[in-house]
């Protein structure tokens, strides 16, 4: 997966508080559209998406701003892929249409694990029903 990860890396490196702010602004919408996804094949990744999805409403609304910028950076990036409809691998290809979203998203939770399992922790989340371990 390090191919991946690097991927996200890149990539969320160009996340400035001006694009953070255009997700959060964004949020209501994608989670709409997060909560659609049917991928049978990826069974926690809109789950994840949502988690995603809390962390940085939190963080932009000031409920939560103990998380790193650099995991907030890869979690806005995450958010942007599943939406984006232009992807490695289209959505609509049978049983392996979702499977770079699931990966970029599985990425972001293993890079920033002990991040993401504090933020679960203060929130009240059970972060076995969150993680790729469940």
């Amino acid at each position: 997966m390090s191919e991946v990860a690097e991927f996200v890396r890149h990539n969320a490196a160009r996340v400035s508080p001006k694009i953070l702010h255009g997700i959060h602004k964004r949020l209501p919408q994608l989670k709409l559209e997060f909560a659609e996804i049917h991928a049978p094949k990826f069974p926690h990744l809109v789950d994840q998406l949502e988690f995603l999805s809390d962390v940085v409403e939190d963080y932009a609304e000031g409920a939560d701003h103990e998380i790193p910028y650099s995991a907030l950076a890869d979690a806005c990036f995450a958010l942007a892929y599943a939406h984006n409809q232009t992807q490695l691998i289209p959505n609509h290809v049978p049983a392996v249409g979702r499977a770079d979203e699931s990966s970029v998203v599985r990425a972001v939770l293993i890079s920033h694990e002990k991040v993401w399992a504090e933020y679960a922790r203060r929130h009240g989340l059970d972060w076995d029903e969150i993680t790729t371990k469940a």
